[in-house]
């Protein structure tokens, strides 16, 4: 009998291929309902690796409260879920301060860099064993990697590329989902959310108008989280459909042009520096 996570590792690469093949063909129908069955897929295969940990784990709280789950996990999977709360590509030192804020267990900013690098050498060398790699963002413009951005590669080609509007509008997407999970852990846990939190939101909410009361003095606990996402909301409603659109002329060219590894981990960098030049 063949191993369950084997064989969800399969599906999910059998899934992922025929996204691929299915938003291609602009068959959006098709790839939206796989993309369910794709969700439904690497839920199973947490829960699976979850019930393999060494040691007896408690019941687990609803999916709401991130910082349920076990610690004893590698780093990649840590830098998953810190970016899938987040919901946009990240830097090293932003995944940090999520896994610190709502997660257990230790992430540096220093095992990152390997990380990426080993990430891509897993999937050049299997392309395909893993249900998702951790790879770079890509520059809307040359499809190169931003490397200073981490992304995954289950999340669309459209949601990996960055805009010249990207970085905002990302920096909108985090602050509102984890304003969400600040709002979940004060409603659903004893203690509420964690200092680390509660600073964290500070620091998306201290760039975004209208975000903070008048009387927070600056005080991270003065914070209102619905406050925060509606001020955050109001400012991406302004961005989303500009920057969608670059995204998917970004996107629509990437899988013309691209092969599977490069739409993960960007274009050759050749020819590139001296454009680069040319614009300082």
């Amino acid at each position: 009998m063949s191993d369950p996570l084997d064989a969800l590792e399969k599906s999910i690469g059998t899934l992922r291929r025929a996204i691929r093949d299915a938003t291609a063909a602009g068959d959006t129908e098709r790839a939206r309902e796989l993309r369910m069955q794709l969700r439904r897929a690497e839920r199973a295969w947490d829960a699976l690796l979850d019930t393999d940990e060494p040691a007896a784990t408690p019941r687990p709280l609803p999916e709401a409260a991130p910082a349920a789950r076990g610690s004893q996990l590698p780093a990649r999977e840590h830098v998953h879920r810190a970016l899938m709360l987040l919901g946009a590509p990240a830097a090293p030192k932003l995944i940090v301060g999520v896994h610190e804020a709502f997660f257990p267990g230790e992430l540096s900013a220093s095992k990152l860099s390997s990380l990426r690098r080993d990430e891509e050498r897993s999937y050049r060398s299997s392309p395909g064993a893993r249900p998702y790699y951790l790879c770079p963002a890509l520059a809307h413009d040359l499809l190169t990697p931003v490397r200073a951005l981490i992304t995954i590669s289950t999340w669309t080609l459209e949601q990996r590329v960055i805009g010249p509007l990207s970085l905002r509008v990302d920096f909108l997407t985090g602050a509102i989902r984890i304003a969400e999970a600040v709002h979940t852990a004060a409603e659903s846990t004893a203690d509420g959310p964690s200092p680390e939190a509660l600073r964290l939101l500070w620091r998306f909410a201290v760039n975004i108008p209208d975000a903070i009361p008048r009387n927070a003095s600056g005080h991270e606990g003065a914070l209102d989280p619905q406050q925060v996402i509606g001020a955050a909301q109001a400012e991406l409603d302004v961005h989303n459909d500009t920057d969608r659109a670059t995204r998917a002329a970004a996107a629509r060219r990437a899988r013309k042009s691209l092969g599977d590894d490069e739409q993960l981990f960007g274009a050759p960098l050749r020819g590139v520096t001296h454009l680069r030049s040319a614009r300082v």
